[in-house]
């Protein structure tokens, strides 16, 4: 056994082959059940596919870093529950790709951010957070207030995500183009942060 052993430490290559078989092995038994439990595989009681309007905002979210700095995910403990809401349950998220769960949380958690403040205190903490937070560190985003969003890529966007099983038909596919019409980034990423963690309010 001592000779096998040196024998692994000692060739850095076996010793790579084995530590991925490993971590393969148990990746595959941690993650492959995940895919037949219909805890995590079935949206929560009326979640819908994102509007065309919140899937822009969701890009912008993704586009400026935002998740870089704060998280979407309530971890199951009481700290977590008594400051930001509900814990994040896996249907919550059936229709995000990429998830923006994170661990990183220079910022406050975002999961349950929707309906807690007014639009208008969105777009005011997005254009200057000192406005309304003094001692706020992140940078602020006036630009979004102006750039207008593109029909054509809302419409290839859900296309895409129409390919990867999201629910969207062919009409909402049709209508998006118009459902943006004349909206900024800042519209719609308001409302991507107004939608979080809706659905869920109460706590166990």
């Amino acid at each position: 056994m001592k000779f096998s052993h040196d024998r692994i430490e000692r060739n850095p290559w076996l010793l790579i082959g084995l530590v991925l078989l490993v971590i393969s092995i148990g990746g595959l038994v941690e993650i492959v059940p995940l895919f037949f439990q219909r805890s995590t595989t079935e949206p929560v009681a009326g979640l819908q596919p994102y509007s065309p309007l919140r899937l822009m905002g969701r890009d912008v979210y993704i586009r400026e870093g935002c998740y870089g700095c704060h998280s979407q995910m309530i971890r199951p403990f009481r700290a977590e529950t008594e400051r930001y809401g509900h814990y994040s349950v896996a249907g919550e998220f059936v229709y995000d790709r990429p998830f923006q769960w994170g661990s990183k949380r220079t910022g406050p958690d975002l999961a349950r951010v929707g309906g807690r403040y007014s639009d208008e205190w969105h777009r005011t903490h997005l254009s200057n957070p000192r406005d309304l937070v003094p001692e706020s560190n992140m940078p602020g985003y006036p630009w979004l207030a102006t750039r207008r969003l593109d029909g054509a890529e809302v419409t290839a966007r859900m296309k895409a995500l129409q390919r990867l099983s999201v629910p969207y038909t062919a009409q909402d596919i049709a209508q998006a183009s118009a459902a943006v019409a004349g909206k900024s980034e800042e519209d719609a990423l308001v409302a991507y942060l107004q939608g979080l963690g809706t659905l869920i309010k109460t706590r166990n």
